[in-house]
């Protein structure tokens, strides 16, 4: 049983999140955004670079295999192929 934090959490736990509030802040991200946030957008793209995921179904097929370990990961939204496009 796995009782520490996914590599993939602990790699984002480099980065500065006030560096991407900020951003998010300044380019307005978050207009007209109500369940899929800009952090969630950014988690699962980073995931995809990292994973070398290639299209949009792809993405969403790899995430939903990974379904119980969202929540270890960080992504709080549920993820789906339309959602990530209209998010994109």
């Amino acid at each position: 049983m796995n009782i520490g934090q996914t590599v993939f959490s602990q790699l984002l736990d480099c980065l500065p999140m006030d560096k991407f509030r900020q951003c998010v802040d300044h380019y307005k991200g978050y207009y007209k955004v109500k369940k899929f946030s800009c952090w969630d957008q950014f988690l699962c793209m980073s995931f995809a670079q990292l994973t070398y995921r290639e299209s949009l179904r792809d993405i969403e097929i790899c995430l939903r295999a990974m379904q119980p370990k969202h929540y270890h990961m960080g992504i709080r939204g549920k993820v789906s192929r339309s959602t990530l496009a209209e998010a994109n």
